[in-house]
């Protein structure tokens, strides 16, 4: 069968299913199945590519999927953050792009660090995506990162496998690295921020993200504030605490650090202009 019209129907019943990026979606299925990129996809179906049996089968499963709202990156395995490449998969929270502006606040701090080897601790990592982005993209910058989820993990650790160099342990970010305290220069992390009563509306976040990277507690801050005991805890004098929160949380998060003795407090906003990050120093 020709492959654009595998995608062309694809993408219709995508569009059926309110999914907004139902081309891209249904390109990057099929890229997935034939081992190309979107452009290399786009230039097969103009070029008339026929599919086999198997791998117009194997599309049509996805398609399948997809259209029943399963998370894209759990059909192809793999969700790209920054320069990253990560394994991903049910249990553990897929990155999203707003949290890449998040990450740049810390990459920012740690390359005007003066120190020669500034410590970076991301604490409730996930997949990985913040702590690898700041072992990557600051070489001189020794990183850590804790994860509690086992479900999780198991991903974690292919991704610190996969760029080797950071530290990743399995923990409660509560109890995370007594031994560096005092000695971190930024503190970043993406909690669950999500108020208990406020489920998400897209069904692929509320069916199939985990719930522990998602929910923080009645208000959401439940996380956030214990982020802020231990941030005290770890870092240096004058080391950076960077938390992603809700669009809705900024005022509340800034008022909460500055109630617990946190300096220079600062919002910052992501690419669509809503409020995303706010960091405060030791």
């Amino acid at each position: 069968m020709l492959l654009r019209e595998l995608v062309a129907h694809a993408v219709e019943k995508f569009e059926s299913a309110q999914i907004h990026s139902a081309s891209v979606d249904a390109e990057l299925l099929a890229g997935h199945i034939l081992g190309l990129n979107r452009g290399e996809v786009q230039a097969s179906m103009i070029a008339g590519l026929e599919l086999n049996d198997e791998q117009a089968k194997l599309f049509t499963e996805l398609a399948a999927r997809r259209f029943a709202r399963e998370p894209l990156q759990h059909l192809t395995g793999v969700a790209y953050f920054r320069q990253l490449e990560l394994v991903v998969g049910k249990g553990v929270f897929i990155p999203r792009p707003e949290t890449e502006v998040v990450a740049q606040i810390a990459i920012d701090a740690l390359q005007a660090s003066e120190q020669e080897q500034p410590i970076a601790v991301d604490l409730g990592t996930g997949s990985g995506a913040i702590a690898l982005s700041m072992h990557v993209e600051v070489p001189k910058a020794q990183v850590f990162a804790i994860e509690k989820s086992e479900q999780a993990f198991e991903f974690t650790k292919r991704n610190f496998e996969k760029y080797p160099g950071a530290e990743l342990v399995l923990g409660d970010l509560a109890d995370a690295f007594n031994a560096l305290n005092g000695s971190v220069s930024v503190v970043i992390s993406n909690p669950p921020y999500i108020p208990a009563a406020m489920v998400p509306i897209d069904p692929e976040v509320h069916l199939h993200e985990p719930s522990l990277a998602l929910y923080g507690g009645e208000d959401g801050l439940d996380v956030i504030r214990v982020l802020s005991v231990v941030a005290k805890r770890l870092l240096l004098d004058g080391g950076m605490l960077v938390i992603e929160h809700a669009d809705t949380q900024s005022q509340m998060v800034c008022e909460l650090l500055l109630a617990e003795g946190w300096r220079d407090v600062r919002a910052y906003q992501d690419l669509s202009g809503k409020d995303r990050a706010v960091s405060a120093i030791h």
